[in-house]
């Protein structure tokens, strides 16, 4: 019954593939200087081909992907405090320069705390697929589920809708997964488990972490594994 009456939202909210509302979004722009220094240490250094590019918010910045992904060609371009829109701002210089074979993308949940509803974040991340596919047809995208965490935990409603509704968008693709990455750091009360966060209540630890590794990686290796048209 509650995924009926997610899709009847979805398919009622007036969401247009790539349509943003400009009004509700933050200034890109004050994440200038980060990317700036992501474009300094790229012209010193090289950087894998056929990447696995992890990009988003802090849990992607805090997230060792060298070290949790060992010997898979790993690029982290995570950048704090980030929205969806963030990232599609900086599409050109943070996502495209690498031409990775497999995304990894995490973001939203700044986006929710901020006062977006579940339509504009899913629009958002509608555009941010729509520059992939555009410009990298034959790359796979992974969607982390937003997190639930006690910290925002009067948000987590918001935060099922809108990961069910990035959910059914990701089935029409077979170029596009989603993750269900928050079940795994539920207790059995069904409240996000205090073992698998910092003190913060809202950022992972190291066993959180873990959990989204042992997720992840299998479903990483079939996407690296997957054939290009």
């Amino acid at each position: 019954m509650r995924r009926l009456a997610l899709l009847f939202a979805i398919l009622t909210a007036g969401t247009v593939f790539g349509q943003v509302d400009p009004n509700i979004q933050p200034d890109p722009k004050r994440f200038e200087k980060t990317i700036a220094d992501f474009e300094k240490w790229d012209s010193k250094n090289s950087f894998p081909q056929n990447s696995v590019l992890f990009v988003g918010s802090s849990s992607i910045v805090m997230w060792q992907t060298r070290i949790s992904f060992e010997g898979l060609p790993v690029i982290n371009r995570g950048f704090g405090g980030s929205h969806i829109s963030d990232v599609n701002f900086y599409f050109k210089r943070v996502v495209a320069p690498y031409k990775p074979q497999v995304i990894v993308f995490y973001a939203g949940d700044n986006d929710i705390a901020s006062g977006k509803s579940a339509d504009q974040v899913v629009a958002d991340y509608q555009q941010f697929v729509k520059m992939v596919k555009t410009r990298m047809p034959h790359t796979t995208t992974i969607f982390i589920s937003i997190k639930p965490s006690e910290s925002r935990w009067s948000l987590w409603p918001v935060e099922q809708q809108t990961n069910e509704m990035i959910r059914l968008f990701c089935e029409k693709d077979d170029r596009l997964v989603f993750i269900d990455a928050g079940s795994v750091l539920l207790n059995d009360a069904g409240k996000p488990n205090p073992e698998y966060f910092l003190s913060d209540k809202l950022h992972l630890n190291n066993k959180g972490y873990q959990k989204w590794n042992e997720l992840l990686r299998p479903v990483i290796e079939r996407a690296l594994a997957h054939k290009t048209d």
